[in-house]
């Protein structure tokens, strides 16, 4: 299964997306079994997999499964199998505030794109409509806002657990690569002061280590006040410090929404785009169709389409 059914230039011509939820894992070990939605073409074989962790959203349901459905669906009609985890994080499942790794569950958000992965042969034989259709060596990672530091951990980075001072390394081999949105930046003096002390797994973060390829989208006006005393740079860290091979797509004058990629007209968007919506669609697209089929020509087609714009809508640097 090293090649795809879908062509290079698959963009052009999106198909019918199959979309099943709750899919579920019976997770004996956490607070709530593990639910899920799959996403898929309705065609195709040998079909690459993408992990998608939602954000920490204002709105109720798009921290969960039923987020993000701008880049859930566009993977999907362009060849890719979609999963979305509902993390213990998301405000749908109404735990306990003091439980056990709240409010964020950094690590338990991890386990669960590790534990997706153990059991992919589960997640089809739940979708009949998927048995035996994914390669399960062409594996990637997304996340958002808080889903990108999920994803960062998985490709590489690591922090030190601010309840044992024990490093953490969760790194998964099997991920070939990830695409990390809006991502938190380092920690240390760059947070603010309330932010270090409610978030402290935030302050050792270490992309140093971060050795996966992986493309990184900031936007030049997601100032994140919130968490950071610096400014929308913040969010390049991951790109910065880490190892090559690397990419950085800077998108102007984008905030946090990244022109609205979290839920299809969102109150939290606060620089609603189609145009940069679909930007992101195609070019995070194009960046894993050559990621994991090396030699596909779309990520150059898309940077040079970019480059060529009289009127971009951002720019893209590589390491």
């Amino acid at each position: 299964m090293s090649e795809s059914t879908y062509p290079a230039d698959a963009l052009s011509s999106p198909t019918a997306v199959l979309s099943v939820s709750p899919v579920v894992l019976s997770t004996p070990d956490r607070a709530v079994d593990l639910e899920m939605r799959v996403s898929a073409p309705v065609t195709g074989s040998d079909l690459p997999v993408i992990l998608l962790s939602h954000g920490q959203g204002y709105s109720n349901h798009l921290s969960s499964l039923n987020g993000y459905a701008p880049l859930a669906n566009f993977w999907a009609a362009h060849g890719f199998v979609v999963i979305q985890p509902t993390h213990l994080s998301s405000r749908t499942l109404s735990l306990a505030p003091d439980a056990p790794g709240a409010p964020l569950y950094w690590r338990s958000r991890a386990e669960d794109m590790r534990r997706i992965i153990d059991q992919l042969d589960v997640i089809e034989a739940a979708v009949p409509q998927l048995l035996g259709r994914l390669d399960h060596s062409k594996i990637a990672v997304a996340g958002h806002s808080m889903g990108g530091h999920t994803a960062s951990l998985l490709l590489g980075t690591r922090l030190t657990d601010p309840q044992d001072g024990k490093e953490v390394d969760l790194t998964d081999s099997r991920i070939k690569a990830g695409l990390l949105l809006a991502v938190p930046g380092r920690g240390g003096d760059a947070l603010n002061a309330s932010i270090a002390e409610a978030l402290p797994f935030l302050l050792t973060t270490d992309f140093s280590t971060m050795t996966t390829p992986a493309l990184v989208v900031a936007g030049d006006q997601d100032t994140a006040t919130h968490l950071t005393v610096r400014g929308p740079d913040w969010h390049t860290d991951p790109y910065v410090l880490a190892p090559g091979p690397k990419s950085l797509l800077t998108l102007f004058d984008a905030e946090h929404g990244l022109g609205g990629i979290a839920g299809y007209d969102v109150a939290e968007t606060t620089d609603e785009s189609p145009e940069r919506v679909s930007a992101v669609q195609r070019l995070t697209w194009a960046y894993l169709r050559t990621e994991l089929y090396p030699g596909d020509p779309a990520w150059q087609a898309a940077c040079d389409a970019l480059a060529a714009d009289p009127n971009p809508l951002g720019r893209v640097e590589s390491k």
